[in-house]
């Protein structure tokens, strides 16, 4: 007799519980990434390996990490995840203060960043209370 395989819907973006490009933090955070990479490459060349560098990483975690942990299975990591994407935002509002103290930034660039990255960590901080809730209370 032969045997009959089966085929299973694969999991995809698309079935799953949550699809991290539908969350509000991480399109903030994706066009966070754009706006550091722009100030990372008018740095001068001597701060390529040291803050240019960084920023690109710390900018570059923010939706990385929301990604991963939207994609997990459990709420436990995707609560880690966004606190990890919390602690590189401040990473970074400390990088834009330098920027600006060095001069090579604009106070108004300044503001209109650290503007951008409080609203990220309001959204980010929310949805991390909200996930804290749904876990202490399942």
């Amino acid at each position: 007799m032969k045997k009959i395989l089966v085929m299973r819907k694969p999991v995809t973006s698309r079935n799953r519980k949550t699809n991290y490009k539908n969350l509000i933090v991480w399109k903030l955070a994706y066009n966070l990434v754009l706006d550091f990479y722009d100030i990372a490459e008018s740095l001068p060349e001597y701060e390529e390996r040291n803050i240019a560098d960084q920023m690109r990483r710390a900018s570059t975690s923010l939706p990385l990490n929301i990604a991963e942990g939207a994609s997990s299975s459990f709420k436990k990591v995707f609560f880690s995840q966004l606190n990890y994407a919390y602690g590189s935002a401040k990473e970074l509002e400390v990088l834009l203060m330098l920027c600006r103290d060095r001069k090579y930034i604009s106070s108004e660039q300044f503001l209109e960043l650290n503007e951008k990255l409080d609203k990220f960590r309001c959204y980010t901080y929310r949805l991390m209370m909200r996930i804290e809730k749904e876990l202490l209370y399942r």
